[in-house]
């Protein structure tokens, strides 16, 4: 969808200083998505509070299932299946959907894994999973090791991206193409998502990392 980024040298250090010009979408990488994103009228990266990118992380491991069914949409009942190990999500947590998908990067045709008609299989949310976790389990955010929030599947069934639609409309954000989600335990470590506040961006790439206290 997007072109490779683009570096460019300014000045090297023949001229007194070495200085880089970087040209890429906002959505590139391991990446944040804003509400306004997808929604209109709605909060710019530089509007999100840091409060709200240090939270606790919760890590559903689905690499298995996705390993076996390219196209696996986690559902409620995966997340309730969750909780029997390992109790309630809390409220105001940082979940993120473990795949593995991460791993097969930086085999482009891997990561998209079109089939003959062209069209990709990978794993993703389903739509009431999401509406589970931020009605009822009331999370704070979400994130995910593939390029889009739902399956692929979801996304040929509807033809739009939903399950991103209704994330983004909680008013709150996403984090994109995450890896090492696989070093992570289920629950107590806390994620930092940071990140530059460029005026009115719409994405930008981030720095994501856990910490376990």
């Amino acid at each position: 969808m997007f072109e490779d980024a683009k570096f460019e040298t300014l000045f090297s250090h023949d001229d007194g200083f070495f200085a880089q010009q970087f040209s890429f979408p906002g959505q590139y990488g391991t990446h944040i998505d804003p509400p306004i994103h997808f929604v209109r009228d709605t909060r710019f990266l530089d509007e999100l509070a840091l409060k709200e990118l240090v939270l606790p992380l919760i890590v559903i491991d689905k690499s298995q299932e996705a390993a076996s069914n390219h196209d696996f949409t986690l559902s409620v009942q995966d997340i309730l299946e969750f909780e029997t190990h390992y109790g309630q999500i809390e409220e105001g947590t940082f979940v993120a959907l473990r795949t593995d998908w991460s791993k097969r990067w930086p085999d482009k045709e891997a990561f998209s894994n079109k089939d003959v008609n062209g069209d990709n299989h990978l794993p993703g949310w389903g739509l009431e999973a999401l509406q589970f976790l931020f009605k009822e389990r009331k999370v704070s955010a979400i994130g995910h090791e593939t390029f889009d929030t739902d399956s692929a599947t979801d996304f040929r069934q509807s033809g739009q991206l939903v399950g991103e639609y209704f994330v983004l409309n909680q008013d709150t954000y996403q984090i994109e193409l995450m890896t090492n989600l696989d070093k992570l335990p289920p629950k107590g470590a806390i994620i930092f998502n940071i990140v530059p506040k460029p005026e009115k961006a719409s994405g930008f790439p981030v720095r994501s990392f856990a910490i376990l206290p």
